[in-house]
């Protein structure tokens, strides 16, 4: 029988604790526990498989700004967790705001244990029965592996050796390229009736009952999330959400290594999502082989995925320029490094194929996780200018709310590709703890960012190269009696210096950007002016007060 959330609320070991659900009460009343684990790190959402309660302490987000906080939740529920719980008392007072209406959002469950609890109480005791239902996934997984090993073994069709795994879990199963095209697909009630497995699965050809002659279509009643993009451990990547039809759980299926196709299981409302996620894990490998019969991936592809692999994990040049001409990207090319953070990576690739294909010469892409690689070859005359078109593209590309892009400089030769991708990434990280706002802000809530990194290269460098501590002092030299009348006036003459500066001094344009009037926009400098000894302009203190303004954004 599944154990959901609400009845490991009831446990005494859990009731000590006097939990209460904050958010995703909605969410609570369904969701399937796999495993409860307890971890302080708030980069812990890689490493967690989906269908968890996370215990934390609240040790880190005590000290976390809100924009972390926040990300942290997001992470968890893209991840697929189960639940968090929190606990509020010394280090944390009570669970901010923010991280409620977070959670509410995403539909995760975020509880408050408003009393200390030992943690390893919790897991010894709710772990210990999520054991023997997590050996009976198991059991149950590998008869679906033999049974659909039997159907490849006798050249079966991609449907009715995805019917054996459908009848199992009794859910919707579909198959598709990394491009979107549908390779195969079933339902559960192709398994035959009351979920027997066809064409005699189950059996050997001689008749004989073999190890998945057992299987029986599942009726527990639970729903969970599932996981997204690559697993750490490097098991098959998932995904999942819960839509109009119950809960989708997506699933990487690689071919020598290769992300090449991609296993969607739509588990209904009441179906048993945690046997869905690990029958449809243990079956990957039999599906790998299926695939590789029938669709062997081409060697460009191979080629572009190991050359992005190669260029994320910092290969030695000589290994870039030996991957590089069989993905049909010529050693010496100026090209540039994409990055996409969004929980929808796998479904934006073709997306962003379509992009890289008119905006670029030759192009590879890659998903990672929760981010979309690519690499993109650029004319040698006129690079510039094709990389500022590569960047209005992007902006056309169909993506989630929260959805993050940026376009790294450009790189002279394959052996500066993985630092057009770290800067990149960088940029990214900057937007992410809320460095860069004005650069990271969407044209609407309902739109994701795309951001150039050209236009942030004093953030990169300084982030990279200069302390916390260094920063600041240099931020106070320049701007301490601008920053000290904003905090005792509560006025904006520091954001009015920085627009007044990024616009080249043009007070008519940062007016404009302020929405203020001309004559308060010289009052305003006039009083900076009186602040910082004089009018910067003509001196070489204006380079070092706008070099100011962008570190105090640090």
């Amino acid at each position: 029988m599944p154990i959901k959330l609400t009845d490991i609320l009831k446990h005494a070991t859990l009731t000590a604790a006097d939990p209460v659900i904050r958010a995703g009460a909605a969410a609570a009343a369904s969701t399937q526990l796999r495993w409860v684990h307890s971890s302080e790190v708030l980069d812990i959402a890689p490493l967690l498989s989906g269908g968890e309660l996370l215990l934390t302490g609240g040790d880190a987000l005590a000290t976390a700004p809100d924009s972390r906080r926040v990300e942290y939740v997001r992470q968890l529920a893209a991840r697929g967790v189960g639940a968090l719980a929190v606990e509020t008392g010394q280090s944390l007072a009570a669970i901010p705001s923010s991280m409620v209406q977070a959670a509410e959002s995403a539909g995760l469950p975020l509880i408050e244990f408003r009393r200390v609890v030992p943690f390893v109480g919790i897991m010894q005791a709710i772990n210990s029965m999520l054991v023997s239902e997590s050996v009976a996934h198991l059991r149950r997984a590998d008869e679906a592996s033999h049974a659909m090993a039997v159907e490849l073994a006798h050249g079966s069709s991609l449907d009715q050796i995805l019917a054996v795994l459908a009848g199992v879990i009794d859910a919707t199963l579909e198959l598709s390229s990394v491009s979107g095209v549908t390779l195969g697909s079933a339902g559960p009630d192709e398994a035959g009736p009351d979920g027997a497995i066809p064409d005699g699965a189950g059996q050997d050809r001689a008749g004989q009952p073999g190890d998945g002659s057992v299987l029986t279509r599942s009726s527990n009643p639970a729903q969970s999330s599932g996981t997204d993009g690559s697993k750490a451990d490097k098991r098959p990547g998932q995904a999942a959400g819960t839509g109009a039809g119950g809960t989708l759980i997506s699933i990487d299926v690689p071919v020598r290594g290769v992300p090449s196709a991609r296993l969607a299981i739509n588990v209904p409302h009441g179906g048993d999502v945690n046997l869905a996620r690990v029958a449809g894990g243990r079956c990957i490998d039999i599906l790998s082989l299926a695939l590789l019969q029938r669709m062997p991936p081409g060697l460009k592809e191979v080629a572009g995925t190991a050359l992005l692999r190669a260029v994320s994990s910092g290969s030695q040049p000589w290994r870039l320029q030996q991957l590089s001409p069989a993905a049909g990207i010529p050693p010496s090319a100026t090209l540039v490094a994409v990055v996409v953070r969004t929980s929808t990576s796998q479904q934006l690739r073709a997306a962003m194929d379509k992009i890289l294909k008119r905006s670029a010469q030759q192009s590879a892409s890659y998903v990672d996780n929760a981010e979309l690689l690519a690499l993109a070859v650029l004319p040698f005359d006129g690079a510039a200018a094709a990389r500022t078109g590569l960047v209005t593209a992007l902006r056309e590309l169909p993506v989630e709310a929260g959805t993050m892009t940026a376009v790294g400089p450009l790189a002279a030769g394959i052996e500066n590709a993985p630092w057009s991708l770290s800067e990149a990434k960088c940029a990214l990280d900057l937007a992410a703890n809320g460095s860069v706002r004005a650069a990271a802000r969407p044209l609407s809530e309902n739109e994701g960012v795309v951001l150039d990194v050209e236009h942030l290269a004093v953030e990169r460098l300084v982030a990279q190269h200069l302390d916390q501590g260094v920063r600041q002092d240099f931020v106070r030299q320049q701007l301490g009696p601008v920053l000290e009348h904003d905090a005792r006036r509560n006025s904006q003459l520091l954001a009015t210096l920085a627009t007044w500066l990024d616009s080249g001094c043009n007070t008519a344009q940062a007016a404009r950007e302020l929405h203020v009037e001309r004559q308060s926009m010289h009052h305003r400098l006039q009083r900076i002016f009186e602040l910082c000894g004089g009018d910067p302009r003509g001196t070489g203190r204006l380079a070092a007060l706008h070099l100011a303004t962008r570190l105090a954004g640090l």
